[in-house]
């Protein structure tokens, strides 16, 4: 593309969302435990000794039981919209796994548009009606319009639905497909 030029790219996005069975306070225990947080020294620390990648693989795996991290969240959200009369909760996340995002990132940097994975869990008032939300993952990187990223996407897709899985949640048909 040549300087100053714009490109314009569409796709159909599909955000799923799962109501859970559960409390808000106790699935998102739940969730917290089956994607633990990043651990940025750890990672960092493979950086700062030029370490190989296969390094990066096996901490990864020993790090992610179900595929994901949690690279950020936002805590509950609820005590500032309280101040608004609201009393739903909502705590936003950025799931991933930047060793699945590699396969993509490869062929194309701007896929880090999408990955990590922003999902929420949300509840009623009264905290109940707990609800788990995610954009579906193949549907954002199918719109590159690469096939080796698309089936990653669709990979993320069956990891997202193993996942749910785990959880003890119903995992929707276009996640399971």
């Amino acid at each position: 593309m040549a300087a100053g030029q714009i490109a314009e790219h569409r796709y159909e996005a599909r955000r799923l969302e799962v109501q859970v069975d559960r409390p808000f306070a106790e699935f998102r225990r739940q969730y917290e435990e089956a994607v633990p947080a990043y651990d940025r020294d750890a990672f960092a620390a493979l950086v700062a000794r030029q370490a190989p990648w296969s390094d990066v693989l096996d901490l990864m795996r020993q790090r992610a039981p179900h595929s994901f991290l949690i690279y950020w969240n936002s805590g509950d959200v609820q005590p500032m919209m309280r101040l608004a009369g609201d009393a739903g909760h909502c705590v936003e996340y950025l799931m991933g796994n930047h060793t699945i995002a590699e396969r993509m990132f490869r062929h194309d940097p701007t896929i880090m548009l999408y990955a990590p994975l922003r999902t929420a869990i949300t509840s009623d008032d009264d905290g109940t009606g707990t609800r788990f939300h995610i954009e579906q993952p193949s549907h954002a990187f199918a719109s590159f319009g690469r096939d080796d990223v698309t089936r990653v996407g669709v990979e993320l897709d069956q990891e997202v639905a193993a996942l749910l899985d785990h959880l003890g949640v119903p995992v929707p048909a276009a996640l399971a497909g």
